[in-house]
C-alpha cells in the first residue's frame, strides 16, 4: 500500500489547474496521435488551429495548446509545464494562474491567426498560409512562464543539461532567438508563437495582472511597473533609446484611450510606489525610519544626561538632536520590532 499510496499522494498535492491541464494535455495529444496514426494524414482542424479553418472551430484558439504533435514534444511539456504551473499556482492561487493559461495561450493563436491572413493578402497562397500551417503546442505558454519566472526570481541561476549555467532573466532571449532562427529557416509554424507568447505575456504581467500585497494592508495593484520588468530590459543597451521612446509613444496612446491604467496607489508620505516584490523595499524604507527615529531617541537621551550644567551651574538647556549618523555598532543594535514598526513614524497610505 506504500507504494501505491505515494503517487496517489503526490496526485492529489497537485493543485487543480495544474492537475486538469496536464489531464487535458494527455488526452487531447493522444488523440491526435491516434487520429493521425489511424487515419494517416496530419490535417485535424478541429484540434489543430488552422487559419483558414479556426473560423468554424473556434475552441481551437484554446485547444490547439493541449495538443502536442510528437512524443518528444509530449514529453518534453510533461517534465517542464506541469512542474512550473505547480509552482505559480501555488504562489497565485487557482484563478490567476488560469487566467494566465488562457491570455498566454489564446493570445499569441489570435496573433498568429491574423498575422496569416495578412501574409494571404500580402502574396496571395492559401495552401501555405491558410491551409499548410497548423498551429499547436505549448511553446507560446512555455515561453510565458519563463518571463513569469524572469519576473520573480531574475537572479536565480538554472544548470542546462549539466553543462551550461545561467541566469533566468537570460532565458526567455535565449529562447526567442532559437524562435528567430527556426522562423528564418521556413519553419513559421509554430515557433513563430514563441515571439508572441513573450510579448503577450510581458504586457498582462507588465500592466494587468491582479496583485494583492500584504506590506500595506492587502492594497490590491495591477502590473509590474518597476524598472527592472521595463521593456528596455530585454533587449541589449546599444537598442535602449529607440525601444524606450517607441515603447513610451505607444504607452502613452493606450493610456489616452484608457487601455492601460495611469499610475499606482501611492504612498503619500515618501512617494513609494507598490509593485509586486515590493516587500523588500518596504522593509528597507521602515528600517530607515526606525535608524531615524533610534537616531534621534540616543541623541535626545545624551544631552539629558547628569552634570552636564552650563556656566551658572544651572543645567543646560537640551541641545537639538544630533545629525551625526549612527556607527555599525549602533546600528547593529536595531531590534525586529524597531523595523517592523518604528517608534515615532506615521504613516499615511492612499
Amino acid at each position: 500500500m506504500a507504494v501505491l499510496s505515494t503517487p496517489l499522494h503526490y496526485l492529489t498535492s497537485v493543485p487543480p489547474v495544474t492537475r486538469y491541464f496536464t489531464l487535458a494535455t494527455i488526452v487531447l495529444s493522444s488523440l491526435y496521435l491516434w487520429i493521425w496514426w489511424s487515419a494517416e494524414t496530419t490535417y485535424i482542424p478541429y484540434l489543430t488551429l488552422v487559419p483558414g479553418s479556426s473560423l468554424f472551430y473556434p475552441w481551437t484558439f484554446v485547444s490547439s495548446a493541449l495538443v502536442e504533435a510528437s512524443l518528444w514534444e509530449l514529453a518534453f511539456s510533461l517534465i517542464v509545464i506541469p512542474a512550473s504551473l505547480r509552482y505559480f499556482e501555488r504562489l497565485w492561487g487557482s484563478l490567476e494562474i488560469l487566467k494566465f493559461i488562457l491570455i498566454c495561450v489564446t493570445g499569441p493563436n489570435l496573433i498568429a491567426f491574423a498575422f496569416n491572413w495578412i501574409e494571404y493578402a500580402a502574396i496571395g497562397d492559401a495552401n501555405l498560409f491558410l491551409y499548410g500551417m497548423q498551429y499547436h503546442g505549448q511553446m507560446a505558454l512555455f515561453t510565458s512562464l519563463l518571463v513569469a519566472f524572469t519576473q520573480i526570481i531574475p537572479e536565480h541561476q538554472v544548470q542546462i543539461f549539466g553543462l551550461f549555467r545561467v541566469r533566468v532573466k537570460r532565458l526567455p532571449m535565449v529562447y526567442m532567438t532559437f524562435s528567430v532562427i527556426m522562423t528564418l529557416l521556413g519553419l513559421q509554424c509554430p515557433y513563430i508563437t514563441i515571439q508572441f507568447g513573450w510579448f503577450v505575456s510581458w504586457i498582462y504581467l507588465r500592466f494587468y495582472k491582479r496583485n494583492v500585497t500584504d506590506t500595506l494592508g492587502g492594497v490590491v495593484t495591477y502590473g509590474d511597473r518597476s524598472e527592472t520588468f521595463a521593456l528596455t530590459s530585454w533587449f541589449p543597451p546599444f537598442l535602449h533609446t529607440p525601444v524606450s521612446a517607441l515603447a513610451n509613444t505607444i504607452y502613452k496612446i493606450a493610456t489616452r484611450l484608457r487601455l492601460v491604467p495611469s499610475s499606482f496607489p501611492q504612498d503619500i508620505e515618501s512617494g513609494y510606489s507598490q509593485v509586486p516584490g515590493g516587500a523588500r523595499a518596504e522593509a528597507e524604507r521602515r528600517r530607515a525610519l526606525a535608524l531615524k527615529a533610534l537616531d534621534q531617541r540616543l541623541a535626545h537621551s545624551s544631552s539629558n544626561l547628569p552634570g552636564q550644567n552650563g556656566p551658572s551651574g544651572q543645567p543646560a538647556r537640551p541641545s537639538p538632536p544630533a545629525s551625526a549618523p549612527l556607527t555599525a555598532e549602533q546600528r547593529g543594535s536595531v531590534s525586529e520590532a524597531d523595523v517592523a514598526d518604528p517608534p515615532g513614524s506615521t504613516e499615511s497610505e492612499e
